[in-house]
């Protein structure tokens, strides 16, 4: 029976030096003459296509299609510049694990993500890690981040000619929106405190298992391969 790795990206596989975060920012300044307010927003784990529309609303602006898309795309248009600007790295173990995986003929992955999937090759390839993923769900497919999951399998079923089964399945994340999104469809799910979440915080909200970090890939090896 083969093994589905589906990854989160930010706090996950990479930090970026918050790439997106001032992206949003300056997208918003240049579209709308003024600094946005993020103070009471937890961007933590939601979509992108989330994260504009409250944005938007919160500074008295119609979260409508249409400008929903023109911020996403003056945001993509930032990123380039912001990814190549600012300090990040691929996180603890990260390269040796996905190209183990990427080896592994009982074992398949892909990407479970907020990010748009523009923005998430712009982040990846920069990181020179975009080709091991030939499928994912993003934030294209829903502002909500539980329905991602399921386009997620779609895909893989797709790619690999298999389905996976959900109990073969494992979500990988920094949030508990990650922990969530991954129960939803009945996936094992495995936290990672290399992003604004303790392992504590994690383990609240019951995952499969919960690490530090991958620094010890054999580690998070054995969970995949012990469940």
């Amino acid at each position: 029976m083969k093994k589905l790795i589906l990854w989160d990206i930010d706090g996950t596989l990479i930090v970026s030096g918050r790439a997106g975060i001032h992206s949003l920012e300056r997208a918003f300044e240049k579209l709308h003459g003024r600094k946005p307010d993020f103070s009471q927003l937890d961007v933590f784990g939601r979509t992108d296509k989330w994260i504009a529309q409250q944005v938007l609303a919160h500074h008295d602006l119609p979260a409508n299609p249409e400008n929903v898309h023109a911020y996403l795309e003056a945001y993509l248009t930032v990123l380039h510049e912001e990814v190549r600007a600012r300090p990040g790295r691929l996180l603890p173990g990260i390269l040796e694990l996905l190209e183990t995986l990427h080896h592994r003929p009982d074992t398949a992955q892909g990407l479970l993500t907020g990010n748009l999937q523009r923005g998430a090759r712009i982040k990846l390839e920069h990181y020179k890690v975009w080709h091991y993923f030939a499928f994912g769900a993003f934030g294209d497919d829903s502002p909500i981040r539980n329905e991602l999951g399921p386009h997620a399998l779609r895909r893989a079923k797709e790619r690999h000619a298999f389905e996976f089964a959900p109990e073969r399945t494992f979500v990988i994340g920094d949030t508990p929106h990650d922990i969530e999104c991954g129960k939803i469809i009945g996936a094992k799910t495995i936290g990672v405190a290399t992003g604004k979440y303790s392992v504590p915080d994690l383990l609240a909200h019951q995952p499969t298992a919960a690490f530090t970090d991958f620094a010890d890939p054999a580690a998070f090896l054995r969970v995949i391969d012990g469940a």
